[in-house]
């Protein structure tokens, strides 16, 4: 029981952190290109966890390097480079409520290949309010339109979000700190996303960060939102398993729109209001673990 709370707690500030991230990346696109945020960030948090932990991870069996270059690869580089480009073709909106499937991907490939507890009728319930609640806040006040080409690259986050949480679940088993598994992912990540450096619009100059503002918001995504929070987050599969850490993706649209009305002065509409509660309710229900789906 102790340890189910100690997980519950570490997904919850692992989404608390994530659902604020938006503001600190909206702020670093005014002088930064995507992919030079997300090259800076993790380079940030290995070196923040390398610095935590300066052991040297030894593995007792060379195969098990299969699964970090994976989630490195899953987790890291392809996930946020597909979200980043999703947004170039299809709306904010879009790619948030699409994004926030990966618990659905994620339950279906802990099942077949985690053998991990049955489908409850309950999860699935859930996950449908859930996104009605994650649509009515990301489409309020916008009208619906599909963009394959986006809606389809948001789709593939999605479900290598969902590979992530799998292989995150395989490496937790090999016994190792958490801290040097998270190091382990970050490695890979910024190894495989140095094509896209290459190939994409970045430039490496690091005056820019001499702006406090910039500084801040790169050291919070580096240090809060990388080192930190993939560490909780591994950590929360660890203990809960898969499929009862992925359901708070969730929350994290809902913790955007408070913190965008603490910090940004935005107003909660009505739709906001009642998306908030389908997307709790959601959460809720996915949760519960009864009435196996058969």
């Amino acid at each position: 029981m102790q340890q189910r709370t100690t997980g519950h707690l570490a997904a919850i500030v692992t989404v608390f952190v994530w659902g604020t991230t938006f503001i600190s990346t909206k702020i670093l696109l005014e002088g930064f290109q995507p992919v030079e945020i997300l090259f800076f960030r993790f380079i940030l948090g290995f070196m923040t966890l390398l610095i935590a932990r300066p052991r040297r991870l030894r593995l007792t069996d060379k195969k098990q390097e299969i699964y970090y270059a994976l989630a490195g690869i899953c987790g890291v580089s392809l996930y946020f480079l597909l979200e980043n480009i999703a947004l170039t073709y299809t709306s904010a909106s879009n790619v948030g409520v699409i994004v926030s499937m990966a618990p659905f991907f994620t339950a279906i490939f802990s099942r077949m290949f985690l053998k991990e507890e049955r489908l409850s009728i309950n999860f699935f319930i859930g996950f449908v309010v859930a996104i009605v609640g994650i649509s009515l806040i990301s489409f309020q006040g916008t009208r619906l339109e599909l963009n394959p080409k986006g809606d389809l690259l948001a789709l593939g986050a999605a479900v290598l979000w969902a590979c992530y949480s799998i292989l995150t679940r395989k490496i937790g088993e090999f016994g190792y700190h958490t801290v040097l598994n998270t190091r382990r992912i970050f490695f890979y990540g910024i190894i495989f996303m140095i094509p896209a450096v290459i190939f994409m619009d970045f430039r490496l100059d690091l005056q820019r960060f001499y702006n406090p503002l910039y500084l801040g918001n790169i050291l919070f995504l580096g240090l809060g939102a990388s080192a930190l929070c993939f560490g909780t987050w591994n950590f929360a599969v660890k203990l809960l398993g898969v499929m009862r850490t992925s359901v708070y993706i969730y929350l994290i649209p809902v913790i955007t729109v408070i913190t965008s009305v603490l910090i940004l002065n935005e107003t909660v509409t009505v739709l906001s209001a009642v998306g908030i509660a389908f997307t709790l309710s959601g959460l809720f229900l996915s949760e519960r673990r009864k009435e196996p789906f058969r």
